[in-house]
């Protein structure tokens, strides 16, 4: 039986026997089929080290706060897209299933504190019916812009549209017709590698108002992962050069048009590990090869679990981002929510 990134991370590695035991106990649920409201305890996270529990600086960032989230609802957990407004009030995810979360986002002494108001709902196909019902229920990425949440979709290699600003969770979903100069490369995406990070390009970008959706990683090694600018003037291709066996999970535009990449890497003898890379604002276009600086990179004093969601947003003059993990609905790992804020000198 060939081991899955899904199955390897509820405990591949073991006997085939223990693979298919885990897959059956720790199968992805189903979305609950109405809008239903949960409640959510919250574990304050005050360190990001367990060895050095006074350290707030890592790379260019400083750890504002988490929180280690569990719900009693079977149906929460999975969240692979994450968005904030604005204010950093709201909280909207995405889950694997097909399946919204959202919350508004408590705090005490400017940090997190826990989530409140919180629901869950299926994402809608184009007819009402649940998406996760359909062959596009592999959600995981997640963008709103403009009134309008575009969400990528893992094996179909499909980007869908959601009026949610007019409808909220409501919303039935419009697939975005594909690029021509595009749609070739991205139906030959790996089946379970596809769009894991998509944004809307900022005014100031050189993209700016363009989607840009960027694949997990290629078929083998550290060959480039491909990207594609979906929407605009420069639609085409890109290339974003990998290493160190990371794999590309989300992405996060700042004010200025450059990228955050948030990417993670899982093995049975280092854990999972995460790393955060800023990318020029005017290196994104068709056919480059980009590259970026790493600003972030996880050692294994960190509480960290498998982050696959990233979101920005401003406070003051703080530029503040947001990691979400994505539990595989496994009670062996945790659904976190952590807040770094660029340090003074770092930000757009």
């Amino acid at each position: 039986m060939r081991l899955s990134r899904r199955l390897f991370l509820i405990g591949g590695g073991a006997a085939a026997a223990a693979t298919i035991l885990a897959e059956r106990t720790f199968a992805r649920p189903r979305a609950a089929t109405n809008t239903l409201s949960i409640e959510i305890s919250a574990r304050p996270i005050d360190h990001l080290s367990v060895t050095d529990r006074g350290r707030s600086r890592f790379g260019d960032l400083s750890f504002r706060g988490g929180l280690d989230l569990r719900s009693p609802e079977s149906r929460f957990g999975g969240f692979s897209g994450l968005w904030r407004s604005p204010d950093g009030q709201r909280l909207v995810s995405v889950a694997d299933n097909a399946q919204w979360l959202t919350a508004r986002v408590q705090t005490s002494d400017g940090r997190l504190s826990g989530l409140a108001d919180a629901r869950l709902a299926p994402l809608l196909s184009w007819n009402g019916r649940p998406l996760g019902e359909t062959r596009y229920y592999d959600t995981e990425s997640l963008t709103i812009a403009n009134g309008v949440a575009y969400v990528g979709v893992e094996r179909k290699h499909a980007v869908m549209r959601f009026d949610w600003g007019a409808d909220g969770v409501a919303a039935k979903a419009r697939p975005l017709n594909l690029p021509d100069s595009v749609r070739r490369d991205i139906e030959n995406l790996p089946n379970n590698q596809g769009l894991e990070a998509i944004g809307i390009a900022p005014l100031r970008s050189p993209l700016a108002g363009a989607l840009v959706a960027i694949a997990e990683r290629a078929e083998a090694g550290d060959r480039p992962t491909r990207g594609f600018i979906l929407t605009g003037p420069r639609v085409g291709a890109f290339s974003v050069r990998r290493s160190d066996g990371y794999d590309i999970s989300d992405l996060a535009f700042l004010p200025s048009g450059e990228i955050f990449l948030l990417e993670r890497s899982f093995s049975l003898f280092q854990g999972f590990r995460v790393r955060l890379r800023r990318i020029a604002a005017d290196a994104v276009k068709p056919d480059a090869e980009v590259d970026g600086t790493v600003i972030f990179e996880s050692d294994p004093s960190h509480q960290i679990d498998n982050m696959e969601g990233l979101a920005v947003h401003q406070e003051a003059e703080d530029t503040v981002l947001t990691l979400i993990s994505d539990n595989n609905f496994s009670p062996l790992q945790r659904t976190l929510l952590l807040e770094f804020s660029l340090m003074p000198g770092k930000s757009a």
